[in-house]
């Protein structure tokens, strides 16, 4: 396994920051940020200096009951290759459902969501990864997500599930100890208990990051110090196996650069303390993986698979975005904040990609794209969710205000069209005037 150091997630905040931190290594972005004809001019320079740039991906939905969309997992690789990357990530979760297996609306949740661990998602899970890792240029490494509510039924621990996705199709793990910690508190599940059961030699790297609890619940939010409990869990997985590379995530709340030093200086000391540990038990420092990381030649799964797995995340998906009841089994209290948290993330990026909308809406934004979202799930990206809030808006007959309707109006027929208007735009160069005064 190539051996990657110390690593920071490269976010446009932050780049000139990141250019001038000392001990950084690699950096990883995520792909879908990234055009490869027109990388940011800092990750060339990063690339130029020798530091090592890998995408990570959100929106293949490896998990999800359809095969892997073919233009996504060219749009991946196109990003590999642009960047000269020695592998690409992911995630093992789902992002969409819907559609042709359940003939049902196509639903987005522009989030990852966990997949229930169960023979059938396993099955649909390793004959995705075979077909991503066919369309790839380089190896591929998947990513342990944390999630706020679990599957009623599953089968399988997480540890029993990755080792056997990793027996079975030679993937590689991107282990993140945050998420790890995030399904202690929020599932019951034992970090040092999954550790155990992992295929440590086929780890490719590992994510730390931070969060916070709120009555009970721990948010990933990837916007907060990283706190004790996941440092200690890197010392656990670091005294097992030494890590080929640990990077820090921060995507929210960036401090100041001095801040992020601090952290991964702590990320250090704790992969230290864990490879002391191990030669302290050892005297060697080598510590013994479970077998795993051969290839199975197995039967791929069948069409009632697929449909089976196809159904139940269409139930839950459409539960946290459409108000459809909570499938029986799963606790309504955490889907109920998994559903807040997602209509809450999805005016947080939609303000951030249209945010000209915050300017012509102002203090009425939020409480308005809540309430659409309350009604109307998310079919497309986020791009397209501003457009259909702002439809929505408007065939309300909103906002009251005729003036700020009226730009909304002139904003949407700007980019609801086929091409921009001849003479458009006037609303957005207005609004990235007040925005840049806020600023």
């Amino acid at each position: 396994m190539r051996r990657l150091g110390t690593g920071i997630g490269w976010r446009p905040e932050i780049a000139d920051a990141v250019e001038r931190m000392p001990g950084i290594d690699w950096v990883e972005v995520v792909a879908e940020n990234v055009c490869p004809g027109h990388l940011p001019e800092s990750l060339l320079r990063l690339r130029e200096r020798g530091v090592t740039v890998i995408p990570h991906g959100v929106a293949l939905g490896l998990g999800g009951a359809d095969r892997p969309e073919e233009a996504r997992l060219t749009a991946l690789a196109e990003r590999a290759e642009a960047l000269g990357s020695p592998l690409v990530t992911e995630h093992i979760a789902f992002v969409r459902a819907g559609g042709v297996l359940t003939a049902s609306p196509r639903l987005e949740a522009g989030h990852l969501l966990p997949v229930p661990r169960t023979r059938d998602a396993l099955d649909v899970l390793c004959e995705n990864v075979r077909i991503a890792q066919d369309a790839l240029p380089v190896p591929l490494a998947l990513e342990n997500i944390a999630a706020l509510f679990s599957w009623p039924g599953e089968e399988l621990t997480e540890g029993q599930f990755l080792s056997e996705l990793v027996e079975r199709t030679g993937v590689r793990l991107l282990i993140d100890v945050a998420n790890l910690h995030t399904n202690h508190v929020n599932r019951g599940e034992d970090p040092a208990g999954a550790l155990a059961a992992l295929p440590v030699e086929a780890i490719a790297y590992v994510h730390v990051a931070g969060g916070f609890e709120r009555d009970g619940v721990w948010h990933d939010s990837h916007a907060h110090p990283v706190p004790r409990p996941v440092l200690d869990i890197l010392t656990g997985l670091a005294s097992r196996t030494e890590p080929p590379g640990v990077l820090l995530e921060r995507d929210e709340n960036f401090p100041e650069p001095d801040e992020l030093e601090r952290e991964l200086a702590k990320i250090r000391d704790a992969v230290t303390a864990g490879r002391a540990r191990a030669e302290g038990s050892t005297g060697t420092g080598a510590v013994a993986g479970s077998a795993g990381g051969g290839v199975a030649v197995l039967a791929p799964p069948t069409v009632r698979a697929r449909e089976r797995l196809a159904v139940a995340q269409t139930a839950v998906l459409s539960s946290l975005v459409a108000g459809t009841p909570v499938p029986e089994g799963f606790d309504r209290v955490r889907m109920g904040v998994q559903a807040r948290a997602l209509a809450s993330k999805r005016a947080d990026v939609v303000a951030k990609v249209a945010p000209e909308l915050t300017v012509i809406l102002g203090d009425g934004y939020r409480a308005a794209f809540l309430d659409y979202a309350r009604v109307r799930p998310m079919t497309g990206g986020y791009r397209r969710d501003a457009l259909d809030f702002a439809g929505h808006l408007l065939t309300a007959g909103r906002p009251e205000e005729p003036g700020s309707r009226r730009q909304l109006r002139e904003w949407w027929l700007d980019r609801a069209g086929p091409a921009p208007r001849p003479g458009g735009g006037r609303v957005a160069r207005a609004a990235r005037k007040v925005l840049l005064r806020r600023a």
